[in-house]
């Protein structure tokens, strides 16, 4: 341990999050040492007290525990071979954007490696790493290992162990982000059928489009229960055969407001399959099953 009680933190890879996570361990009273493969990277850390390492293995040395968070998964397996032997009886947190297949294979070479492994996802971006909102979900084969380091990862933000299987942090990650980005695509769509007619984004987002969105979340806990149950008729709030039929007016309008339906069709798609195959009276939920891929 250092001698403020606090424990020692590498952070492999300084792109802007890996920055972020570095800067939050310092402000955090943290002894920290970072390595990047572009040295100079580095500099602004290190002019607020971060120790740079001179080589991967240096770096994994130099600390109780090892934050990787680099590119991809080629990098970090790179990032294993550089370090060798240093890996051997380390404690390494791999915070890297990846499949979870390639998670469970980076578990297996950090066994080969002798190092207890935790993989994560963070669900921030960096500015907002170690503020409120921010959390980071990790997974891996010892929970004790994640229980002992957790005072250390809290200070990135919330953290949350969501399993023994290495892969299962990168699933919820990817999950949670899909469904942002589709929350976020059709926000953007909005702005862009209301700026058709000279409709400004600020106000519409603020007075509008935010409000609504933030009361419709409300439905998800319901399609939830659907979902998990199976029951997609139970205690339905509108019909999809219903909703198939609004749903084309959302795209024509779209269209005909010169404003490309990119963005909506893959959801029409789904909607008239499942009604095509005798399913209109479900609920919304009901496209669950028509995601499902065939074979």
């Amino acid at each position: 341990m250092a001698s403020t009680g606090k424990t020692d933190v590498t952070v492999i890879g300084l792109g802007d999050m890996g920055k972020a996570l570095a800067e939050a361990f310092l402000a955090a009273g943290h002894s920290t040492t970072v390595w990047n493969r572009t040295a100079s990277k580095a500099d602004d850390l290190v002019a607020k007290g971060a120790h740079r390492a001179d080589s991967v293995a240096d770096a994994v040395r130099a600390s109780e525990a090892v934050v990787i968070c680099v590119l991809d998964y080629r990098a970090v397996k790179d990032v294993f071979e550089q370090a060798g032997d240093a890996l051997d009886g380390s404690v390494v947190f791999n915070i890297t954007n990846g499949l979870p297949a390639e998670a469970k294979e980076a578990a297996a070479l950090a066994k080969e490696k002798g190092c207890a492994y935790i993989d994560g996802g963070i669900m921030a971006v960096p500015p907002m790493i170690g503020k409120p909102g921010a959390f980071v979900l990790y997974s891996g084969e010892s929970q004790a290992v994640f229980e002992d380091n957790k005072p250390l990862l809290e200070v990135l933000g919330d953290a949350r162990f969501t399993g023994t299987d290495p892969g299962h942090a990168s699933l919820l990650d990817l999950a949670l982000n899909g469904a942002m980005y589709g929350m976020l695509g059709g926000a953007v769509h909005a702005m862009a059928v209301v700026g058709s007619e000279g409709i400004g984004a600020q106000d519409f987002s603020t007075s509008l489009l935010i409000p609504y969105l933030t009361g419709i979340m409300g439905i998800v806990p319901h399609f939830a229960k659907q979902i998990d149950t199976g029951e997609y008729t139970v205690d339905v709030a509108a019909t999809l055969a219903m909703q198939q039929v609004g749903f084309r007016n959302i795209r024509q309008a779209s269209v005909d407001q010169g404003i490309s339906s990119a963005l909506l069709d893959p959801m029409q798609d789904l909607m008239d399959k499942r009604v095509a195959a005798g399913f209109g009276s479900d609920d919304f939920s009901g496209v669950y099953e028509a995601l499902k891929l065939e074979g």
